[in-house]
């Protein structure tokens, strides 16, 4: 799978241009699937209007992109049907777009659902992440970045699906605990390579990390 992890969606020419490359041809080509998940583990989102929005494209820049169809995958939805209901959905798609909110929620209805499963296998798709919804795939997020407990008090791990953690909104004017300091010290105490990106950034992961940037970004050892 190749992987546009953004910090605030395909906010500018350059995080679009970027996604253009992983496709292969232009969005309007393609077909994408939402996944709102992440949104109702988060305690400042939730369900309700912000999932209504993604989900519409009138936020987070991603589902409003002009894709040539749009559809939802709710992952809490299906352990309760028939994988011959939506695994050739999956299959068939081209674009995961995964919305921010709390990682740890997201990387566990990844793994009930068993969509965790399945994304080794999807070599030709694109996994587009917004902050939250990028770090479910990361092996560290710290508890800086989690809001939900499991309620029957499981182990949750995130996925691992990349070898760095992610620090996303660096420096952001509505968010004061994300800056360059707090950056520093969040990677100091996970260990690992992090990646501080804002929201006019994005990493590109295909074989190897690019970044793509037309704002401010830090690589922390």
């Amino acid at each position: 799978m190749k992987l546009l992890l953004t910090s605030g969606g395909v906010r500018n020419p350059t995080i679009e241009g970027a996604l253009v490359g992983l496709l292969g041809r232009p969005i309007g080509e393609c077909s994408a699937l939402c996944i709102p998940t992440a949104l109702y583990g988060h305690p400042w989102v939730g369900p309700g209007k912000n999932a209504r929005d993604f989900i519409t494209g009138e936020s987070d820049h991603m589902a409003g992109l002009g894709w040539g169809s749009v559809g939802v995958l709710e992952l809490t939805a299906l352990p309760s049907i028939p994988e011959d209901r939506w695994l050739p959905l999956v299959r068939e798609t081209e674009v995961l777009l995964a919305a921010g909110g709390d990682a740890l929620y997201l990387a566990y209805w990844m793994r009930r659902s068993g969509l965790a499963d399945l994304v080794p296998t999807l070599t030709g798709t694109v996994y587009v992440g917004m902050s939250g919804g990028n770090m479910a795939l990361t092996p560290r997020v710290g508890q800086e970045f989690v809001g939900w407990v499991p309620p029957d008090g499981e182990e949750v791990a995130l996925l691992g699906l990349v070898d760095f953690s992610l620090f996303p909104h660096l420096d952001h004017p509505d968010l004061p605990d994300n800056t360059s300091a707090a950056a520093e010290r969040w990677a100091a105490s996970l260990g690992g390579p992090v990646y501080a990106i804002d929201d006019e950034t994005t990493l590109v992961v295909d074989g190897g990390v690019e970044v793509v940037s037309e704002g401010s970004w830090r690589r922390l050892a």
